[in-house]
């Protein structure tokens, strides 16, 4: 039985072998291929997997696990993460859809193995990885930067998810600032380097991440732009709001585990008494 059809598979016996039966034999040639094309259908239907997708405005697509509305904000957690999600503006998302996708047949030794499109989650998780960058900070940063529009081009020439200038995409190797992968992963090496330079102080690396680092070394600290303060404190209460959701998520997490934990044993039975005895004199 396949969906609402019925095959039936019949092979010929041996006593029904005749030269006078080649039409009954071809038939039945022609009835086994048909069942087994639709058995074979009906086996790659299992391997059908779905996944949610938030398709943007702008083309992009972020791949997650459940959504929640928050006022104009929309949270999307990504898959496989402890508490990950980014919020983005409800406005700038143009529809959700559910991906269904059928893994291809196992390639031989020799085939290339074909390339896929990554999600921003994907992206974002890659980066931070190779590059020693907390993928919230990275997160943060787009959103204040692009607020996720990876074709986002500012009136002083930056471009993409992370904002790269021209100069600063050349200089990181970037050949194409409007690729999402190529914006990130420059972005985030951008981050790594500056951050290296400011021994890791963050608000110093945001400012020279915003307006240069000749500002930050003029003052020897934040420089007293309007645009530039703006930008650290919105960057970095964004960051900070994150991580504390993150961290309670893990938490709230680590106490439903010790909670199941505590109760299968108290209902777990006791171990008998062990019985002591002792050999006549």
């Amino acid at each position: 039985m396949v969906g609402n059809s019925q095959v039936e598979l019949r092979l010929p016996g041996y006593s029904d072998i005749s030269a006078e039966a080649s039409a009954d034999t071809i038939g039945m040639t022609a009835l086994f291929k048909l069942g087994l094309a639709v058995g074979l259908l009906a086996l790659a239907s299992n391997g059908i997997s779905a996944s949610e997708l938030a398709v943007l405005r702008n083309g992009f697509t972020i791949r997650y696990e459940r959504r929640e509305l928050r006022a104009e904000m929309t949270r999307l957690y990504f898959p496989g993460t402890s508490g990950g999600y980014a919020d983005v503006p409800t406005e700038e998302i143009a529809q959700f859809e559910t991906e269904e996708t059928i893994p291809p047949p196992p390639a031989a030794v020799t085939a290339p193995i074909p390339s896929r499109v990554m999600s921003l989650g994907e992206l974002v998780q890659d980066a931070s990885q190779r590059n020693k960058v907390d993928a919230e900070l990275i997160l943060s940063v787009i959103r204040a930067e692009s607020a996720f529009r990876t074709n986002a081009v500012s009136p002083k020439g930056a471009q993409g998810l992370m904002q790269l200038m021209p100069q600063t995409a050349a200089m990181l190797g970037v050949h194409d600032a409007l690729d999402p992968a190529a914006n990130v992963e420059g972005g985030t090496r951008y981050l790594r380097q500056l951050l290296d330079r400011y021994n890791n102080d963050l608000s110093k690396a945001l400012a020279a991440y915003n307006a240069g680092p000749g500002p930050v070394d003029q003052y020897r600290g934040v420089p007293p732009y309007t645009e530039t303060r703006a930008y650290l404190a919105k960057v970095i209460g964004d960051f900070s709001r994150h991580k504390r959701a993150r961290l309670q998520a893990g938490q709230d997490q680590a106490r439903k585990v010790e909670t199941v934990n505590n109760t299968q044993k108290l209902r777990s039975p006791a171990e008998p008494a062990k019985s002591h005895t002792t050999s006549a004199p």
